[in-house]
């Protein structure tokens, strides 16, 4: 082999290799392109529909999706969807999350206008199975017992696991994972109270 055909083949092969980068990338990004809008959808249906299980069937004639405000908890930013009939403001829907036992633990809460939850769901949370996982709607009725608790009602005392002289059950083996649901919801009502004008509007 001569030293003129063994340079073009190696001048040859970072071209090839180029080309079908070049080729993969646009690729890719065609595919991303076309399926965005697709994924947009999905993520925004996904999103009503958990918001949608947290507030009472007719309490909104709006689409809260687009009627939202943005405020501070804790340095980070708090996407709060609102609730209306008509003009009216009826409720707020928000996330909040405290540390559980294995990680953090993701709430969604609806509050009415006079600070009492009208739903709470766990979103997401890498609890242990069989033991923490009973936060979860489909597998316990646990979280059901936040509905239309207030931070009058039980008093401020009372916001607890009955291990600290509270009023929520907690689980066998897994007391950590309950108190920190119950701190989340009990926080997410002292910021939607200390935040209600402006969320309100």
């Amino acid at each position: 082999m001569n030293f003129e055909s063994f340079r073009e083949k190696i001048g040859y092969q970072p071209v090839l290799l180029g080309t079908i980068a070049l080729l993969a990338s646009g690729a890719l990004a065609l595919a991303s392109s076309a399926t965005s809008e697709a994924i947009a959808a999905a993520e925004a249906k996904d999103l009503r529909d958990s918001l949608s299980e947290v507030l009472p069937q007719g309490m909104a004639d709006n689409d809260f999706l687009k009627d939202t405000v943005e405020l501070q908890k804790d340095g980070k930013t708090v996407t709060i969807y609102r609730a209306r009939q008509g003009e009216t403001v009826k409720a707020a829907l928000f996330k909040v999350a405290e540390r559980g036992y294995a990680g953090d633990i993701q709430v969604l809460m609806a509050v009415d206008l006079e600070g009492r939850t009208l739903g709470v769901r766990v979103l997401k949370h890498v609890e242990t199975p069989g033991l923490g996982d009973k936060i979860e709607v489909k597998k316990d009725a646990w979280i059901k017992s936040f509905d239309g608790k207030s931070l009058g009602e039980p008093t401020p005392d009372k916001w607890g696991v009955k291990k600290d002289n509270g009023i929520f059950d907690q689980f066998a083996g897994a007391t950590i994972t309950p108190r920190a649901v119950v701190k989340a919801v009990k926080g997410g009502l002292e910021f939607f109270a200390a935040h209600k004008s402006e969320i309100t509007g």
